[in-house]
């Protein structure tokens, strides 16, 4: 059996289930590639040892192979489904006569609620890769765009290793192209832990500001009069 476990938002976010799950298992890992931690991988109280995997041997058969004749666990930070890549695993493990089970746990759609922002107003959710040797994809603002067209706000992910300072001038670069107005934007960094922080401000604001990893921008849309009064309390 493979289980898949979310760790929650910080060292302490793993649910009694997940942790009882793990006690089954003969092996434990823990994906490492979709999110800078907030907090270093070793402070993981799990009771057991555990190995950390890159992309390479997630997306290879290696787990589905050893959850054949035993109980494996894969933790994950957040949702153990947020990201595209483990909802493959899961169809792959199926596809082999593997059973999975998954265990849930908090998520930055979950904690960025705390903005005042109603979540079942935000539209696709949208990633910005890291730009690199004059590559500089910026399809991320036509999702922007698209939310803004039926009035919903827009939560734009960040590519690990990434930081503030650069994603800043990428968004700015990214809307200026598309011809998006940033007014106001929501910035939300270590959601969930002791270090969390959400600012709402111009982007010449922003800029003299910096934030730890991981941490995530939101473009709102449209606000009713309650988001409004929330997300002012963070100017």
């Amino acid at each position: 059996m493979l289980y898949l476990i979310g760790l929650g938002l910080n060292e302490r976010g793993i649910s009694k289930e997940g942790l009882l799950a793990i006690e089954k298992c003969a092996k434990v890992y823990v994906e490492g590639y979709t999110v800078d931690f907030p907090y270093p991988i070793e402070e993981l109280k799990l009771g057991k040892n555990f190995e950390v995997l890159d992309r390479g041997k997630v997306e290879s058969n290696k787990l589905i192979q050893e959850a054949k004749g035993r109980k494996i666990a894969l933790l994950v930070y957040g949702c153990p489904l947020f990201a595209t890549t483990h909802m493959s695993l899961v169809s792959d493990a199926q596809k082999q006569g593997v059973r999975v089970k998954i265990v849930y746990s908090a998520s930055v759609f979950d904690a960025i609620a705390q903005t005042g922002l109603q979540l079942y107003k935000f539209g696709k959710i949208a990633s910005m890769p890291a730009w690199k040797n004059n590559h500089e994809p910026d399809s991320f603002m036509e999702i922007v765009k698209s939310n803004e067209s039926i009035k919903a706000h827009s939560l734009i992910l960040i590519d690990i290793g990434l930081s503030f300072k650069k994603a800043l001038v990428q968004l700015e670069m990214a809307a200026r192209n598309k011809s998006i107005d940033l007014d106001r934007i929501v910035v939300c960094s270590k959601l969930g832990t002791e270090e969390s922080k959400i600012f709402y401000g111009t982007i010449e604001y922003l800029r003299e500001k910096n934030f730890g990893m991981p941490f995530c921008f939101i473009i709102p849309s449209e606000l009713h009069f309650l988001e409004k009064e929330i997300l002012e309390r963070f100017g």
